[in-house]
């Protein structure tokens, strides 16, 4: 038997983009290296190496975020538990607009997600970093 799905991702997004801020790059370009904020890469690491990364911006894979936020969790990052505004980005934007509503709604705040993702940021002319030669 098939599955049938009742809730698609459009209809998540919707619901996620109606809760938290999205922010257009040239805002998110604007807070790049405040000391107040925290830029979040969800991108998995093939991306990374693939495209590059936002200078100064802390690395947590989609899969782990829960698990990192959570300072009951045994995989706790100290990051989430200080005093900043979390924006979050991915490689478009959707995936850093479900994180963003999942973070939110687990306490963590202020929390924005960036409207584009790093495709944006990178058209935008914000800076990346190139990835890290691999040796072999």
């Amino acid at each position: 038997m098939a599955q049938t799905i009742t809730r698609g991702f459009r209809d998540m997004l919707a619901e996620a983009e109606s809760r938290v801020e999205s922010l257009p790059v040239e805002t998110a370009l604007s807070l790049h290296r405040r000391e107040d904020v925290t830029f979040v890469d969800l991108r998995d690491p093939r991306e990374l190496d693939r495209e590059g990364r936002v200078p100064g911006a802390f690395h947590c894979p989609r899969g782990m975020l829960e698990f990192w936020i959570d300072p009951e969790s045994p995989y706790h990052k100290p990051v989430f538990a200080e005093d900043r505004t979390f924006v979050f980005f991915c490689g478009s934007g959707w995936r850093s607009a479900l994180a963003a509503d999942t973070a939110q709604s687990m306490g963590l705040k202020p929390v924005a997600h960036v409207s584009g993702g790093f495709k944006a940021w990178k058209e935008a002319g914000g800076p990346v970093e190139p990835a890290a030669s691999k040796k072999g």
